[in-house]
């Protein structure tokens, strides 16, 4: 160990040990925790006025990090500013390289959107569960000494290319650290700027992670203040540099391709968005075309119709109930995709249905984010992928039929709420996916309020583990719902109540002890 590595680790141990021992609120008082200085080099992030907190989520012992968050919770600390601090931690830390990480930075905006949809005294709940998540990887990712991200200079951008497809370039030829100078120099400009040079980068290929953690980063900078844009927009240029690498080991990788064709043929670029509004029919045949077809015949539907003057938000609801089809359609697990937290038959974590409506979401909220020229992009990929993920798969999902059967609905006796209600928790903790479906389906179609079966679906989404997905899933169907239209929007509910039902019975790690600590019965 070097002396420089040995001092750091010293003070990593000694802030830990302190905090620890005289409590959060004493160090502050105290101005101990100001005064730590962690590296000796100059090329360390420092985020102000956050630091101290930033470095409290980095460096306190997991089995001290859920006292120290109440505390500073009763001393006044709002939870926006402890998800602030554990998002530029998470970034500085992993620099979106890390698979539990940038799992962790993309739960960050859900759990705070989910705080505010409970009672008052519940609030810190979701939060906290995943600042236990993010600071107990970081741990385990090397703390301090292991941070990705350090100060970068700008370089001077290429005068053939435009910002983003400067930063595209670098990326493509693997240079991480030309690709990160050169969009330090372009967040020099407007955040949204930054935001969509970004998307040019991110357009480059479709993966779940690829497309979720720029929309998730933008949406926490609206919560947190978009003066962190370069540090959470950088964790993007880092992933899709890394993926680069990846990319090239699968034959026949074509969505670029793809993307530029469709953009030629269809002339997008000198096309004006359009914005006419399409009936139920059109929503329903669309979806279930790009569901049913080959990703290319996808990505050239969904050019056409943008050619067409289709409204893209409209475009983005087919292509999200698209995607929808692979929950309610799925097998769930095979024997041979069981591992430990994902048995046979489930369908929550990583499956391919909540990665494709994840995915679809994203590129449907990047879409409405971006400059015309991506929305463009953002929908032709995003009807490529929600196509692709099917093929991915495997297994007949053209021939399976999707939840909830006629059989398990016919089952549903009831039609009062109250009792559907009881009944869908009931089926939620005996993992009975399809009667769960079933018990929504009907709920739904008597016409009931839909807030009340959020409201089951939400404890368990605070609760669970998820599999690193029980956040991100959550918003994902609650922004689904609300911008989908009535015919539809219940396919969505029905697809959280299957998911939900796929992931009961293994509780959060911290989730319980946080309850304690907050004297929440």
């Amino acid at each position: 160990m070097t002396s420089q590595s040995r001092r750091r680790f010293l003070a990593q141990v000694g802030w830990g040990m302190m905090v620890s021992s005289v409590g959060l609120g004493m160090t502050g008082e105290l101005g101990l925790g100001a005064g730590v200085n962690l590296d000796d080099a100059g090329d360390a992030l420092d985020f102000g006025e956050f630091e101290s907190l930033v470095r409290l989520m980095q460096d306190t012992p997991i089995d001290r990090l859920l006292p120290v968050l109440v505390e500073k919770l009763n001393h006044g600390t709002d939870l926006r500013r402890l998800a602030t601090a554990a998002a530029l931690a998470n970034a500085r830390t992993f620099g979106g390289e890390d698979y539990v990480g940038f799992h962790t930075m993309m739960a960050l905006a859900p759990a705070v959107h989910m705080s505010s949809e409970l009672p008052e005294k519940l609030q810190p709940l979701p939060i906290f569960k995943v600042l236990y998540r993010n600071t107990n990887r970081i741990h385990e990712h090397g703390g301090r000494a292991s941070e990705m991200l350090k100060k970068v200079h700008g370089a001077e951008l290429p005068s053939d290319l435009s910002g983003g497809e400067a930063v595209r370039d670098a990326m493509r030829r693997l240079n991480v650290n030309e690709a990160e100078a050169r969009f330090a120099t372009l967040a020099q400009g407007s955040p949204e700027d930054a935001f969509n040079d970004v998307l040019i980068a991110v357009e480059d290929a479709v993966d779940v992670h690829r497309v979720v953690l720029p929309y998730r980063a933008w949406d926490m900078l609206g919560m947190i203040g978009k003066e962190h844009a370069h540090t959470l927009l950088r964790q993007s240029v880092r992933y899709c540099v890394k993926a680069e690498g990846y990319i090239r080991q699968y034959p026949g990788f074509e969505p670029r391709q793809i993307l530029a064709k469709t953009i030629d043929n269809y002339h997008l670029l000198s096309r004006p968005v359009g914005d006419r509004q399409m009936d139920d029919e059109w929503i329903d045949k669309t979806a279930m075309a790009i569901f049913g077809g080959t990703p290319t015949q996808a990505a050239h539907l969904a050019g056409a119709a943008l050619a067409d003057g289709v409204a893209p938000d409209c475009l983005g609801e087919a292509i999200c109930l698209a995607a929808n089809q692979l929950i309610l359609r799925d097998n769930g697990r095979t024997p041979r995709d069981e591992v430990a937290g994902k048995p046979i038959g489930s369908v929550h974590g990583d499956s391919i249905g909540v990665h494709a409506c994840d995915s679809a979401n994203a590129w449907r909220n990047l879409a409405r984010a971006g400059n015309a020229r991506n929305k463009m992009a953002c929908l032709v990929l995003g009807a490529y992928q929600a196509c692709r993920d099917r093929l991915d798969r495997g297994g007949d999902f053209l021939h399976w039929q999707p939840l909830p059967l006629p059989g398990h609905v016919a089952e549903i006796k009831t039609t009062d709420a109250k009792e559907l209600l009881d009944q869908t928790e009931t089926a939620i903790r005996g993992n009975m996916q399809a009667h769960a479906c079933a018990a929504v389906h009907r709920y739904g179609q008597l016409g009931n309020p839909a807030r009340p079966v959020f409201d089951r679906m939400l404890k368990y989404a605070v609760s669970a583990d998820g599999s690193l997905h029980a956040e991100k899933f959550y918003r994902t169907v609650s922004e689904e719902f609300a911008t989908t239209r009535p015919a539809f929007r219940w396919r969505h509910l029905v697809a959280l109540a299957r998911v939900t039902a796929s992931e009961y019975g293994r509780p959060a790690p911290g989730y319980a002890e946080a309850r304690e600590l907050l004297h929440i019965a």
